[in-house]
């Protein structure tokens, strides 16, 4: 009974097929919201990323290295690794993860002393 006349009857062809119609196009803009478009967000800041790039920023690279950006050319960057001035691996501008400006570094740590040094001159940690 519920084949015959119900939802998959063939009274209501057109019916059905709108509606399956309209589950697909739910289902599109459903990936496109949650799955597509956080995607191009994260591509576009990446190459944002990328493009302020300069020799002097610690990188780190997909492999979990941090290094000191050498010298950048096309899509190859040289990176310094550790304190060896002889440790310079060329390697695909891909492979870098995430950028630290070096202007950003100081700004950071000038911020982190100050507070420090206010407390100390007001009497905190006195003993």
């Amino acid at each position: 009974m519920l084949l015959s006349g119900g939802l998959f009857g063939s009274g209501g062809g057109t019916a059905g097929s709108s509606g399956i119609i309209i589950w697909i196009v739910i289902l599109v803009v459903f990936m496109f919201v949650f799955m597509i478009r956080p995607q191009r967000r994260e591509q576009q800041k990446k190459q944002d990323m990328m493009k302020t790039m300069s020799v002097g920023d610690t990188v780190l690279t997909t492999s979990g290295f941090y290094g000191t950006l050498i010298d950048i050319s096309g899509d190859t960057v040289i990176v310094e690794f550790g304190n060896n001035k002889n440790c310079r691996i060329p390697m695909q501008l891909a492979a870098i993860a995430q950028v630290e400006h070096a202007e950003d570094a100081v700004a950071s740590a000038q911020e982190e002393e100050a507070p420090a040094e206010d407390s100390a001159k007001k009497g905190f940690f006195k003993r």
